[in-house]
């Protein structure tokens, strides 16, 4: 018999990370000593008529929001139906950013997998098991931590040794927005590291200018730099601005995080505004969503770079040819990443999580491959539970 939809529960929790708290203008984390961090997110099940429930926990209040006007919908409705869902709901949300689908679309991938006992990256198509990773920093800081050229370098160094064969430099921001100094950071990280690292500079769309992005972009052209993303204050989705700075500047450009939708990833491409293509499974409507824009970005000759770690965002790597680095994210000397404590499994996604190669794996359980701590999630609700039947 076909499968059908019974019940999608949403739950929000909470966790904290020590030592981590703001930088000045309130919207970046940063080392902090003493400070403690508060951070949320959303566990989702969608349970089916089969007794096999799929499961993924990420996600923002945006998106639960979005989550809400149309699990109704979902309920009664084959699971299997991905690319129909996926459809039907991106229209829907039109008018919105459409951040919600993504969180449904894994885990009824989650679900897929572990009714056919396979791990995601199958259903897919397996490329490969095993691929690099890169080590992508907190932003730098005026607390003991990043807070200097030095100290990133310092950092670079730390994680050569770890095994990693990239690094990621996300520089200051807010109020300690400084070109300047990131200048200097940029030319002490490739002096120190950039005969064995691939480097990647991420301003986190922090410099106010394009003058700004030009001058720094210049730096990484020096220093050779694999990458150059989010440069300036556009907010990351001016595909006129981006494609004058790809004219001027000989580092590639990874653009595309913070555009929402396959037609404008698709815009951005075939305007000539970025070299390398962002992708993410939470962000970008789902494994269906992503893997979409990675075969558009495959048929443009390009690469595509996942956004942010994760299981299904390994699954997702695992089947994609053009791709080149795992991010482990957000990473620091001095605090652990931003990652939830959410895994009952070996999964990690902490700076010590790759091998001396710097590798890391796919998940080959079912589904998603992971197990997932709801005990740890049901006691740390914050007492948002949807539940759509």
């Amino acid at each position: 018999m076909t499968p059908e939809i019974t019940k999608i529960e949403s739950t929000e929790f909470s966790y904290e990370i020590e030592d981590v708290g703001y930088s000045p203008n309130g919207f970046s984390v940063v080392y902090e000593p003493g400070a403690t961090n508060t951070r949320k997110l959303f566990a989702i099940k969608v349970h089916t008529d089969t007794g096999i429930t799929g499961e993924y926990v990420g996600g923002n209040s945006p998106g639960a929001a979005q989550i809400n006007m149309f699990a109704d919908y979902l309920i009664g409705k084959n699971p299997f139906d991905r690319e129909k869902h996926w459809s039907t709901i991106n229209r829907a949300l039109r008018k919105y950013d459409r951040m919600g689908i993504g969180p449904i679309d894994i885990a009824l991938w989650d679900f897929a997998g572990k009714y056919y006992d396979a791990p995601i990256h199958e259903l897919l198509g397996t490329y490969r098991e095993r691929f690099p990773a890169y080590a992508s920093t907190y932003q730098g800081d005026e607390n003991g931590g990043l807070d200097s050229p030095e100290a990133f370098a310092d950092f670079a160094e730390e994680c050569r040794d770890l095994g990693y064969g990239a690094y990621k430099i996300h520089d200051w921001g807010g109020d300690w927005t400084d070109p300047d100094k990131t200048v200097e950071t940029v030319l002490e990280v490739g002096e120190r590291v950039g005969d064995e690292m691939d480097l990647m500079l991420d301003p986190a769309c922090e410099p106010p200018t394009f003058a700004d992005a030009i001058r720094i972009g210049k730096a990484c052209d020096e220093a050779d730099f694999f990458w150059y993303e989010d440069p300036y204050r556009d907010g990351g989705v001016s595909q006129h601005g981006h494609r004058k700075l790809r004219e001027i500047l000989d580092t590639p450009l990874l653009q595309t995080e913070h555009v929402r939708g396959f037609e404008a990833h698709t815009d951005f491409v075939a305007n000539d505004a970025t070299d390398f293509v962002r992708a993410d499974p939470e962000y970008d409507g789902g494994i269906t969503g992503a893997m979409k824009i990675a075969r558009m970005t495959e048929g443009f000759g390009l690469d595509v770079e996942l956004h942010a770690p994760g299981p299904a965002h390994r699954h997702c790597i695992a089947a994609i040819r053009n791709t080149n680095y795992y991010e482990i994210a957000l990473v620091h000397p001095d605090c652990r990443n931003t990652q939830p404590p959410v895994y009952d499994c070996d999964y990690s996604d902490f700076l010590d999580t790759v091998d001396d190669d710097g590798m890391v794996t796919v998940p080959d359980g079912p589904g998603l491959g992971v197990e997932y701590d709801w005990d740890f999630i049901e006691e740390n609700a914050t007492g948002s539970v949807h539940v759509y039947e």
